[in-house]
């Protein structure tokens, strides 16, 4: 189950509640394989929205724990989204409306990004902080911290978020990123972050713990931007910092970074073209209105990609990895024994 948002902690504090450990146990129970946590708040000002899933503090560590250990006790693979907003922070959470929350109301923050001007949606300037060097600094040592929590809470799968116009897509991508210091310029200085942040996690998980990365593989747009072939770029390099799997997803840099379809499978020839030219020892996850067992299943018998990510049809559906195993003729995949049977042919 790909990681999906929920805006759900009481305001400022961060912590799991009870919706999370329903919510990721009920898909674990469900037969998910890997049941991966939402989007979660390196630092405080990291968080997209005052309700967001935080790991800045060692105090998350307890509530955590309790969701970890019963994906577990289900036979599936809790994993966790580390994630920094940057200049996405401090809004409204969407259901409430999604609008900026200014940094002088009690529940907004200055929010961070590589320039103070660059920011393709709306946003007022004296609101925005261009990181320098030891802000850099400070933001790669928190994405390592939150790794080494990760681990103590229990997630055996870390990924990087560096996608959907968040910090590291912003650093990454020359729409927004206008620097021209060591983390700005040419590929080398935009991509350092990541490589940096990437490393940091590597670093501070054990070797079993695999690490991820989610990237937009494309920003959708013709003008100067992120591209596929930067992506595979990018890859080779992750791979070589110890990075296990690159979740390849797209766009989110600015307003009119979409694709003009978005039917069935759409991202995944950004993946098939990763997966195909990359150099690197990697796997290759894919994301995209997948939403059918078949569907999942022929991507990975094709070997179009090596993992499927799914979302939104695991919010319409707990049960779409019993539902899917069923339907495949999967015996082993009988599910919990309260529900045994219920879902075979």
């Amino acid at each position: 189950m790909a990681e999906l948002c929920q805006y759900s902690c009481d305001k400022q504090d961060g912590h799991a509640t009870d919706w999370h450990q329903v919510h990721l146990g009920s898909r674990a129970v469900g037969g998910a394989g890997i049941v991966m946590a939402e989007a979660t708040a390196v630092e405080e000002r990291g968080r997209i929205s005052p309700e967001d899933l935080g790991i800045w503090d060692d105090e998350h560590i307890a509530s955590l724990k309790q969701v970890t250990q019963f994906i577990e006790s289900q036979g599936s693979v809790p994993a966790i989204q580390l994630a920094h907003a940057g200049w996405k922070g401090s809004t409204v959470r969407p259901r409430d409306g999604h609008a900026t929350i200014p940094a002088e109301e009690d529940d907004g923050w200055t929010v961070v990004g590589p320039t103070r001007d660059s920011f393709p949606y709306d946003r007022p300037k004296p609101d925005i902080e261009r990181l320098d060097s030891e802000g850099i600094d400070e933001i790669i040592e928190a994405f390592g911290q939150a790794a080494k929590r990760a681990v103590e809470a229990g997630f055996r799968i870390v990924e990087v978020h560096a996608a959907h116009g968040y910090l590291l897509h912003e650093f990454l991508s020359p729409v927004t990123n206008t620097r021209e210091d060591d983390y700005g310029g040419g590929f080398e200085g935009r991509t350092r972050l990541t490589r940096d942040v990437t490393a940091a996690v590597c670093e501070r998980v054990p070797d079993d713990i695999p690490v991820f990365v989610r990237i937009s593989a494309t920003d959708w747009l013709s003008e100067p931007s992120w591209t596929v072939e930067a992506s595979v770029r990018l890859t080779d390099q992750l791979a070589a910092l110890g990075a296990d799997l690159v979740d390849v997803s797209s766009g989110g840099i600015s307003p009119n970074s979409s694709p003009e379809n978005q039917g069935p499978n759409y991202q995944l020839p950004l993946a098939e073209r990763i997966k195909e030219e990359t150099e690197a020892d990697i796997s290759v996850g894919t994301v995209g209105n997948i939403t059918t067992p078949e569907q999942a299943e022929a991507i990975v018998a094709n070997d179009r990609a090596d993992l499927v990510i799914v979302g939104r049809e695991h919010l319409r559906d707990p049960y779409f990895g019993l539902r899917a195993a069923a339907t495949l003729d999967e015996e082993t995949a009988t599910g919990p024994p309260q529900y045994r049977g219920l879902f075979q042919q």
